[in-house]
């Protein structure tokens, strides 16, 4: 869910040598493309209406093509449809992480981060979870294959994020 740590997931990734794909970072490259206003309403709901008009797993059809053959992160995985692309594509290498944190602690992180676009209220973000919701994130979390539960320091969340890490480069 965003505010739960993926960002800092990745930074742990990238210093580990994985390469990374944001599927947000398609989403706001497309309504750049599009000349659309980039808060959270435009951005969401370009998403959402490429989701509608080409079906759930859009945007990691879109994704295929900008991943190697390199350790891979993928962060932004928002439904099932999705991942099911990603396990064609992958069928023996593929491990699900969900980065898990209380609502009132991503709330917080996302007031923080300030991003453009970020949602300013908790109205909005409320929105933004269940239109999350509604692209089937809960379940993708629910069949994750590794959970990271993110309620502690950032020192504590990297040192976690590594193990989790290094555990997978094992498998």
């Amino acid at each position: 869910m965003p505010g739960s740590g993926k960002e800092e997931f990745v930074k742990v990734a990238r210093e580990l040598g994985f390469e990374v794909i944001r599927m947000g970072d398609l989403v706001r490259e497309e309504a750049k493309k599009r000349g659309l206003h980039m808060d959270d309403q435009s951005v969401g709901g370009l998403a959402n209406e490429e989701r509608e008009k080409h079906g759930p797993g859009i945007w990691a059809v879109r994704a295929l093509p900008k991943l190697g053959e390199q350790r891979i992160i993928i962060d932004g995985i928002r439904g099932i449809a999705e991942i099911e692309i990603y396990k064609k594509a992958f069928p023996t290498n593929l491990f699900v992480v969900s980065i898990e944190a209380s609502r009132n602690i991503r709330y917080e992180r996302i007031m923080r981060r300030r991003r453009k676009d970020a949602t300013l209220t908790k109205e909005q973000f409320d929105e933004r979870d269940e239109r999350e919701k509604g692209w089937g994130i809960d379940q993708a979390m629910a069949d994750a294959d590794i959970v990271v539960i993110n309620e502690g320091t950032l020192e504590e969340f990297r040192k976690e994020a590594e193990r989790v890490l290094q555990e997978i480069l094992r498998m």
